[in-house]
C-alpha cells in the first residue's frame, strides 16, 4: 500500500469531510484491486456526487466501502447507477431514507447476483417511493413516504425469503392496500402487521436460485465438465414478453426461482434445464437463419432440441424420466385444424413422441417422422444440417392453410425447461427476425460462409391468371467476390471536382433541425423559465428544482437506403461514343453514390443480381447495413462483373426483405438497370414486366419507396408500366451516370 501514490485519487474525490482521510487509502486500495482504471474514475465521480447531496458522512462512507465489491460482483455499470439513484433520492422528499438505502445495497447485490436484477430492484424501490409519496401527500409535497425507511431496513430479510418477483408482489400489496394509511403502511413494511406476514408467507415458495448456486455449479462441472457463469432473471418485470432461459458467450440465463411441478422439485427443474443447455453446448452447431421461414425455424428448433436430448440420454438414461415429467403431453384431438393454427400442437406432439417411446399418438405424419428421426440417429450422431432438412420436410408434409391463422393453439405446447435456441442461428443482416432482448454483438457472416446457403423461394405474379405461382423462383445469395480496393480510390480521385460540388450540397442536406429537451440537470443552455421558478422557490424556502438546463438533439433525417444493381450481361457493352463500358461507368457511379450516402450518415446497403432461369437467381451482397464504407466494401465494388439475365421481381422482393427491417422513418430502394426485366426461360415479354410491377406494389404496401434509374433509351415503352409515372429516371447520356446518380439521390432525399 505504501508504494501507491494516493494523492491524485484524493484530488479527484470532491469531498471535504475530515473523517474521509481515515478511510480513504484503504477504500481506494480496495477499488484499485477490484476495478479497472475507468471504473476507479467512475467510482470517485460517484462518491463526489454522493458527497454533494448534503446527508452527512455516512452515505459517503458506505459508498466508498461497499461499491468496489458490488461492482466486482455485478459489473462496473452499477457504480454510476447507484450514485445516480442516491442523487435522485436526494432531490425528492425522501432524502432521509438515503442511509437506509445505501445500507441495504450490499446484501441486495449478494442476493440478486447480476446487474439486471439489481436495476430491477432499484427501480422497484423508486416505484414504491414515488407511489406512496404522491398518493398520500400530493404531487408537490415535502413530506416523505411513510413506509420507505421501514422497507429498506427489511430488505436483507425479505430477499433471503423471496424472489425478486415475490418482493415486487409483496410491495405492490402494501402500496395498494395501505397507501392512504400512513401508520398501517409503516406497520406493513416493517413486518409488524398480520397482513404483512401473511403476504410474506404466500410469496415465500419455490426454490431460490441464489440458495442453490453452488449445487448447480457443481452439477454442471461434475456431470458435463462445463464451467459457465449463471445469470438469473426475474419473471416479474417483463410485461410484453415472458423471458425464457438461454445461453450465449456471457453465460447461462435462468429463472431466479422454480416452483415444484409434477412431482419434480425446484432444484431438479434447474438440473433439467442445465442438462438440456449442456447437451446443446456439446452437440449443437450453427446454421444460417435468413432463408428459412418462421414455420421452418420453429420446426428446426424442435427437432434439434429432441436430437440433443436423444444424444444426452445415451450417456445419462435417467434424464428421460426427468424430462418426461416436465414435458407437456398434448392431446391428439384437442386442436382443430379447420378452426385454428395447429403447428405448435403438431410439433409438441412430435417432441413428446420422440421423448416417450410409449406414446399413444395415431397421427400418421407423427409416426412417420418419429421413425425417420430414429433412423437418422441410428446411423450416427447426425448434424444440425441433417436435422434441419428433416424438419423442413416435416413442415412441407404437414402444413395446412389454417396454420397461418392468427388464433394459434397454445395449450400444452410450452416446454419451459428448454432454452429459446438463439444460439443456433447466424444472421446475414440485422433484422426483426432476431426478436431477442439483450442481444450481444451479432455474429457476422464471413465471405466464405455465405457460400452454400440454401435457396430462398419467392412467388411470381402471373398476370394472365391473376394469381401467384407459389415458391416459383429460387434465389441464391452470397457475398460478392473482392478485388483491389485501391481501384475505387482511384475512381473517386478522378471525380474529385464532382465530390467537392456534392460536399456543398450534402452540407445543406445534413439535419439542421433541433429538438429541445427541457428539464435537464446538465445541458448546453440555461432554461430561463425553470431557472427563475427555481430561484423563487429557493428564496421562499422551498426545495428548488435542479433541472434548470436544456439540451438539443438533431431531429430531421431518418432514411435507410438499398441500392439494387442489375448485373446482367448487357452491362459489358460499350455505348456509342463512350470509351468505357456500362459496367465501368456503373462502378464509378456506385462508388460516388456510396461516398455521398456515407457522408450523410444514412444507413445503406448495396446489392446486385442476375438470373439464369427461375431456378437460379443470383443475389450478391456488396455492402451490408452493418458494414462501414471501407476497403472491404470498395474491394467488392471493384470486382463487380456482369452476366446472364434480369429477373428483377425476386431480387426486389429479397432486397426489400432486408430493407424492411431497418429502424428508419423512410426507406428507399434505388434500382439501377440498363434494360427491361427478361430471362431465357420466358417468351412472353409482359410476364416479367407485370411481375416486377407487382413486386413494386408489394414493397410499397410495406412502406418502402422505390425509384428506378434506367440507362435504356427505349425504356419509355415499358418503364412507366412498372414503376408508375413518377417512379423512374431515364439517363439518356450514359457517360454522365457518375454525376447524375449522386445528384438524383440528393434530390430524392432532400
Amino acid at each position: 500500500m505504501n508504494a501507491i501514490d494516493f494523492s491524485p485519487y484524493r484530488q479527484q474525490l470532491k469531498c471535504n469531510f475530515s473523517r474521509i482521510e481515515d478511510v480513504f487509502e484503504e477504500c481506494i486500495f480496495d477499488a484499485l484491486y477490484h476495478l479497472s482504471p475507468q471504473g476507479v474514475e467512475r467510482y470517485l465521480e460517484g462518491a463526489s456526487l454522493v458527497c454533494k447531496i448534503g446527508r452527512g458522512f455516512e452515505p459517503v462512507l458506505i459508498y466508498l466501502e461497499e461499491i468496489p465489491e458490488m461492482a466486482n460482483r455485478l459489473g462496473e455499470e452499477i457504480i454510476s447507477e447507484v450514485a445516480d439513484a442516491v442523487w435522485r433520492m436526494s432531490r425528492s422528499p425522501n432524502g432521509v431514507a438515503i442511509p437506509h438505502f445505501m445500507q441495504c445495497l450490499p446484501e441486495a447485490s449478494r442476493r440478486l447476483c447480476c446487474d439486471e436484477q439489481m436495476r430491477h430492484f432499484i427501480k422497484l424501490i423508486f416505484t414504491m417511493m414515488e407511489a406512496t409519496t404522491k398518493s398520500i401527500h400530493g404531487f408537490h409535497s415535502t413530506i416523505p413516504s411513510p413506509g420507505l425507511p421501514q422497507l429498506l431496513q427489511q430488505i436483507p430479510h425479505l430477499l433471503n425469503q423471496l424472489s425478486l418477483e415475490g418482493l415486487k408482489n409483496w410491495i405492490d400489496y402494501g402500496i395498494r392496500n395501505y397507501n392512504n394509511h400512513p401508520e398501517r403502511q409503516r406497520d406493513y413494511f416493517s413486518l409488524q402487521s398480520a397482513d404483512s406476514k401473511a403476504m410474506l408467507q404466500r410469496e415465500r415458495h419455490g426454490t431460490l436460485y441464489v440458495d442453490n448456486e453452488r449445487k448447480l455449479d457443481l452439477y454442471l462441472r461434475g456431470l458435463w465438465q462445463l464451467q459457465d457463469h449463471f445469470i438469473p432473471y426475474s419473471l416479474g418485470f417483463d410485461e410484453l414478453r415472458k423471458p425464457q432461459p438461454y445461453f450465449d458467450p456471457v453465460g447461462i440465463r435462468l429463472p431466479d426461482l422454480y416452483d415444484d411441478r409434477n412431482g419434480v422439485s425446484g432444484i431438479d427443474r434447474y438440473r433439467a434445464l442445465l442438462a438440456h443447455v449442456a447437451a446443446h453446448k456439446r452437440w449443437s452447431s450453427e446454421i444460417f437463419v435468413d432463408n428459412f421461414s418462421p414455420f421452418q425455424r420453429v420446426a428446426i428448433e424442435t427437432f434439434e432440441d429432441s436430437r440433443v436430448e436423444y444424444l444426452a440420454m445415451r450417456h445419462f438414461p435417467g434424464l428421460r424420466q426427468l424430462w418426461l415429467k416436465l414435458h407437456p403431453q398434448p392431446d391428439e384431438n384437442d386442436c382443430h385444424p379447420e378452426q385454428e393454427s395447429c403447428i405448435r400442437h403438431r410439433l409438441a406432439m412430435l417432441s413428446y413422441a420422440l421423448l416417450n417411446p410409449q406414446h399413444n399418438y395415431q397421427n400418421p405424419d407423427i409416426l412417420s417422422y418419429v421413425e425417420k428421426f430414429h433412423a437418422l440417429m441410428a446411423n450416427s450422431d447426425s448434424s444440425l444440417q441433417e436435422i434441419a432438412n428433416l424438419a423442413v420436410s416435416f413442415i412441407a408434409r404437414t402444413r395446412r392453410q389454417q396454420d397461418q391463422a392468427p388464433n394459434v393453439y397454445f395449450k400444452d405446447t410450452e416446454i419451459d425447461y428448454r432454452d429459446d435456441n438463439r444460439h443456433l442461428w447466424i444472421f446475414i443482416e440485422e433484422s426483426d427476425d432476431e426478436d431477442y432482448p439483450e442481444q450481444p454483438e451479432k455474429r457476422r457472416v464471413s465471405d466464405d460462409k455465405l457460400e452454400g446457403l440454401p435457396p430462398r423461394h419467392y412467388p411470381e405474379w402471373d398476370y394472365q391468371s391473376k394469381s401467384y405461382k407459389p415458391d416459383w423462383v429460387s434465389l441464391y445469395e452470397s457475398m460478392h467476390p473482392s478485388a483491389n480496393s485501391a481501384d475505387i480510390d482511384t475512381l473517386l480521385a478522378k471525380h474529385a471536382a464532382l465530390a467537392k460540388r456534392l460536399k456543398r450540397i450534402l452540407d445543406l442536406l445534413k439535419p439542421q433541425y433541433f429538438q429541445r429537451i427541457r428539464y435537464q440537470e446538465e445541458g448546453s443552455d440555461l432554461d430561463l423559465d425553470i431557472a427563475i421558478r427555481s430561484l423563487i422557490d429557493y428564496r421562499c424556502g422551498s426545495q428548488p428544482d435542479p433541472r434548470i438546463n436544456m439540451s438539443h438533439i438533431h431531429n430531421g433525417r431518418s432514411i435507410a437506403v438499398t441500392l439494387l444493381l442489375d448485373l446482367s450481361a448487357s452491362l459489358k457493352e460499350v455505348p456509342d461514343g463512350c470509351e468505357q463500358s456500362i459496367l465501368e461507368l456503373s462502378q464509378e457511379a456506385v462508388s460516388l453514390l456510396a461516398w455521398t450516402i456515407d457522408q450523410l450518415g444514412d444507413p445503406f446497403s448495396i446489392v446486385g443480381f442476375h438470373s439464369d432461369t427461375r431456378h437460379n437467381v443470383r443475389f450478391y451482397h456488396l455492402k451490408g447495413f452493418s458494414e462501414s464504407w471501407d476497403d472491404n466494401v470498395k474491394g467488392r465494388i471493384a470486382a463487380m462483373d456482369a452476366g446472364f439475365s434480369t429477373r428483377m421481381g425476386a431480387a426486389i422482393r429479397h432486397a426489400a426483405h432486408y430493407l424492411e427491417s431497418q429502424q428508419s422513418d423512410k426507406k428507399l430502394l434505388l434500382i439501377l438497370t440498363d434494360g427491361e426485366p427478361s430471362d431465357i426461360d420466358i417468351n412472353d415479354a409482359q410476364y416479367l414486366i407485370q411481375d416486377t410491377h407487382r413486386a413494386i406494389e408489394e414493397i410499397g404496401a410495406k412502406g418502402i419507396y422505390s425509384h428506378c434509374i434506367t440507362l435504356d433509351k427505349k425504356a419509355d415503352e415499358y418503364i412507366a408500366d412498372i414503376f408508375g409515372p413518377n417512379g423512374y429516371t431515364v439517363v439518356d447520356h450514359v457517360e454522365k451516370l457518375p454525376e447524375k446518380l449522386p445528384l438524383l439521390f440528393t434530390s430524392l432525399t432532400s
